[in-house]
This record gives C-alpha cells, structure tokens and sequence, in this order.
C-alpha cells in the first residue's frame, strides 16, 4: 500500500521531504522547513515528542509523565507543508526512494533519518538483562516501580544483609544521566520517602555512582565536575571513577 498524500496549497510538484523520528532533530528539522517550499513528512512510532533529559524525574517520582512530553502535531499544527503520520519504520527503499512502514510505504525527495540513539553496553550485551534502560517513558515508569518496589521490599526483609541489597542502587556512568539519576535517587531516599515506613530507615539506602574515568562528567569543565561531586557526596552519593 502506498500513501500519496498533497496539500491543497502546495503544488504536485513540490519536493518530498521525510524525516523520521521526531525527537530534537526531527522536530528541529522540520521547523527548519516550515517556510521552503517543500512537502514535509514526519514520521514516529509515538504521537508526541518526549523531552529525554527530564526522564530521570519521571523515573524517580519527581515529574509525572505528561510533563515531559508534547503532541506531535501540536507542535507542528502551524506547519502548512507538513503532516504527521504515527507509524513505525520497518526499512527504507534506496532505488525506489520509499520509506517503508508495515504494509505502506511514502515516496521521497529527500530524506532525513532523526531516529535517536540507544542504550550502549560497551561490547557487553549481556549486562542488558540486570539493567535499565533510559530512552523512553515506558522504561522510565519501569525503572521507578522497580525503585519504589526495592524500598517495599526491604520493608518486608527481616534479613539484615539481603535488607541493605535491596536497599544499594548502583549506576555505571557518570555522564549528566548517570549523575542526574544519582541525585535524584538520593533525594527520594533521603527526602521523599522519609518517615514514610516503619521498619527501614529510607536515608540507609546505598546510591554508587560508577565511572571509568578518572572524574565524573567527563565532557564538562573540571570546575563544574568538582561541584557536582561535591553536591553528590553532600547527598550521600558514593562516587567510584577509574573503576
């Protein structure tokens, strides 16, 4: 099935352009072509565009999930040359200039690939089944249930040395994910959940902030990686580099 779409105010002629994905730099190049005479297509397998920095807070209780997130074509509905279609890319067609979709496809002149990136395990596959992931707002939910369900079941524990496992939360690296999420779970430890249970102390939880490096926040100033340790450690934030 092939999608041929056309606005009434812009001419057959006009060059397609594609782009898909729209997180930062979909949505930055659309915007872009919003007055050049093209025909513009966004495509994403979500109907809104998902503000990625702001997912440790949704992860940690901070931010409910809408705060982070706006409607594609809200964002776009000033856009007189561009549509919005919610569909998931399945390939591209390079001699036939398509992109294809299940059981669809939409012609192009031009296209741009805004697809985002995922998370790297360094050569270590494996390690993806006893972490999480931080890409997404499904993930995000996931990772705080699993938070606020080690604090459950420490509450439950009556095993001191397997109470203090449920309690230790470890993260391996110290870019600004790692150290955001590392504030912030010492924050929820140490703040948000105070008071809130009766037989575990929440301020005895374990946050180790990994890094193999020599310093945390490595792509940043030195001076700004000092203060950010020394707002960690302030936390409680064990933090570990050349490890």
């Amino acid at each position: 099935m092939s999608i041929e779409r056309g606005h009434d105010t812009l001419p057959a002629v006009m060059p397609r352009v594609v782009i898909v994905g729209a997180g930062f730099g979909g949505l930055q190049a659309a915007r872009a072509l919003r007055n050049v005479p093209v025909h513009v297509t966004v495509i994403d397998r979500t109907n809104h565009h998902l503000f990625q920095p702001l997912l440790y807070q949704v992860a940690t209780t901070v931010l409910p999930p809408n705060d982070i997130t706006a409607p594609i074509r809200e964002v776009l509905r000033k856009q007189q040359n561009t549509e919005v279609l919610m569909a998931e890319v399945t390939g591209v067609d390079v001699q036939e200039q398509r992109v294809l979709m299940h059981g669809r496809s939409v012609p192009y002149d031009y296209l741009i690939l805004a697809t985002g990136a995922h998370e790297s395990y360094f050569g270590h596959n494996e390690w993806r089944r006893f972490s999480s992931g931080l890409k997404s707002i499904a993930q995000a939910l996931a990772l705080r249930d699993k938070l606020l369900e080690a604090f459950e079941a420490a509450e439950l524990e009556t095993d001191p040395e397997k109470r203090q496992a449920l309690l230790t939360f470890v993260l391996v690296g110290a870019g600004p994910t790692g150290v955001e999420m590392a504030g912030a779970i010492a924050e929820l430890a140490r703040q948000s959940l105070a008071g809130e249970f009766r037989h575990i102390n929440p301020k005895a939880a374990r946050v180790i902030l990994v890094e193999a490096l020599p310093r945390i926040l490595p792509a940043f100033p030195e001076k700004l990686a000092k203060k950010a340790k020394l707002a960690l450690n302030h936390l409680g934030v064990e933090v570990r580099t050349s490890s």
